[in-house]
């Protein structure tokens, strides 16, 4: 067997996801500032302190916060800003992914990908941590498939949702958005529970990353190309 190097990740791709990757740390870190002014967590319309839905003595850490000092409004500032980053970024890497066929060529399910039998297979290789190898390594297999789009269509715009629900001034457009989610603490929770997702989702990829090859998997979201074993040929 002889390794080759084949192209994997598209430079719209490569791009988005390095700026994501920014985006959404200080997204996290400055959310936890923005949390930690009260942190504790109500559902409904109103914030009843005596009962809250969760709370968490003391917050979170100093160091996993930005800008770090105890500040509530640069704590806003900055995940506004980084918001919008995280927003345009989004939006460019969704409109390039269907001008040029990504979402329905890489990311859509196959058709011999669905089937029950093959998402339990599937979800036996890895809990094994047995990766494909070959041809196989060209293309996504179904779980990464079903959990980037429920990551992509799903969690990332409602986390984008409830952040705009918590927001007076767009409260004063779409009023309707309180009423959707139940209220502006019920829209807080369920934007911490999908930031909470989003956390999950990083450990587990970061991790799925370094088992399956740290730098086969860098050298294909840096150089767009990624090595596969193939019979005879040459690196």
């Amino acid at each position: 067997m002889a390794k080759v190097l084949v192209p994997r990740h598209g430079r719209v791709t490569r791009l988005t996801h390095w700026i994501n990757v920014v985006a959404l740390l200080v997204l996290l870190m400055s959310g936890l500032q923005i949390f930690n002014a009260h942190p504790a967590l109500y559902w409904g319309i109103r914030s009843t302190f005596a009962e809250p839905w969760i709370a968490i003595k003391g917050g979170f850490p100093h160091w996993t916060t930005l800008p770090g000092y105890k500040s509530l409004g640069d704590g806003r500032l900055w995940h506004f800003f980084f918001a919008w980053v995280f927003v345009l970024n989004g939006l460019l890497y969704l409109i390039a992914a269907l001008v040029g066929g990504h979402l329905r060529r890489d990311l859509w399910p196959s058709r011999d990908q669905v089937s029950l039998k093959h998402f339990w297979h599937e979800v036996i290789t890895h809990a094994r941590l047995r990766f494909p190898k070959g041809e196989e390594a060209r293309r996504y297999n179904l779980l990464q498939k079903l959990t980037y789009l429920a990551v992509i269509l799903v969690l990332l715009p409602l986390m984008l949702a409830t952040g705009l629900t918590m927001s007076p001034g767009f409260n004063a457009v779409a009023p309707w958005m309180l009423d959707l989610f139940g209220g502006r603490q019920s829209a807080r929770t369920i934007h911490f529970l999908c930031a909470s997702g989003i956390v999950a989702f990083v450990a587990v990829h970061l991790f799925m990353v370094v088992a399956s090859g740290l730098w086969n998997n860098l050298r294909s979201m840096v150089t767009g190309r990624y090595a596969i074993e193939v019979e005879g040929g040459a690196e």
